[in-house]
């Protein structure tokens, strides 16, 4: 793994945000700045994308307020958690580092609907967006969760709904039954890599804002964010847009669509051999996109 440059925490209001640095943050080098998923997880399991200093680009990795080595929070009421926090929390950031006025974002998961929402503003430093494995809204998810838990095998998705009818989503029998799902359509890797686990396991340690704003599991989103998306606001983006998605992801092509459809400037990349985290699934292939796509919106230069 990429030793960083740099680590420190940006001092947010009362609180702080941890971040590390691959690369050098000179004023003339674009910054790929990486937004993790959840809301709730943390940086390590997209740790892997520090390779891209390896081009010249610095890497930015910084963990979301409320998990990883940014301010805990566990007694914050329901309503702190919200989406203007977490854009405020960004902007924070790309001023505390000086690259506001010159990055790219890359956003998984709840980060990709995270970034889509600060590139609708047009920031004028903004150079690009990358949004990997995310749904376009909450809603939209939703009706596609329904659609993947059918398919699962006899019994697990009954297995779901009794629990979660009875509110005993903390179950061991809940718990093995969302396994079923996340071997499917979150990481088709066995074993998990270690990174991935890594985050997943910080998740629980301290599953605030995860509980707060998804809910319990990755399809049974009850929390604040079960009716917001950013489809309403996608079409003010206007840096041109990648998109990545896995074949079996849980963000569906029906969930990704409406990026496609709604914005300006944008490629699709869909990963046949990949679930939500393609990163980690299809490395190569993940960076040659990933590469082609930072030639161009970097350097000027055409991909190949």
């Amino acid at each position: 793994m990429f030793r960083p440059t740099a680590k420190g925490a940006a001092p947010f209001g009362e609180f702080r945000t941890w971040y590390r640095v691959t690369g050098d943050l000179a004023p003339h080098r674009t910054a790929l700045v990486v937004a993790h998923g959840g809301p709730g997880s943390t940086h390590d399991y997209l740790l892997g994308l520090a390779a891209f200093a390896e081009q010249g680009i610095p890497v930015v990795h910084y963990d979301q307020i409320g998990n990883g080595g940014s301010s805990h929070l566990p007694d914050a009421p329901a309503d702190f958690w919200t989406v203007d926090l977490f854009l405020a929390e960004l902007d924070n950031l790309l001023r505390h580092l000086g690259i506001a006025d010159n990055y790219v974002l890359f956003g998984h998961s709840w980060g990709g609907l995270l970034v889509a929402k600060h590139a609708s503003a047009a920031p004028a430093g903004l150079r690009g967006l990358v949004i990997a494995d995310a749904p376009a809204s909450y809603p939209l998810w939703l009706e596609q969760m329904a659609v993947l838990r059918a398919g699962l095998p006899e019994g697990v998705n009954e297995t779901l709904l009794r629990h979660e009818a009875a509110g005993t989503t903390g179950s061991d029998e809940y718990h093995a039954a969302t396994r079923v799902f996340y071997d499917r359509h979150l990481c088709r890797l066995d074993p998990w890599p270690r990174e991935y686990q890594a985050s997943f396991f910080e998740m629980y340690n301290d599953p605030t804002v995860y509980f707060t704003m998804n809910g319990p599991s990755e399809f049974h989103v009850i929390g604040t964010l079960r009716d917001w998306g950013v489809t309403d606001c996608v079409s003010g983006i206007t840096v041109p847009t990648l998109l990545i998605s896995g074949r079996h992801d849980e963000a569906t092509p029906a969930a990704v669509q409406p990026y496609a459809d709604l914005i300006p400037d944008v490629r699709w990349e869909i990963l046949e051999h990949s679930s939500h985290v393609p990163h980690l699934e299809e490395p190569d292939r993940f960076r040659a996109v990933m590469a082609d796509y930072l030639k161009t919106v970097v350097t000027g230069q055409e991909g190949e």
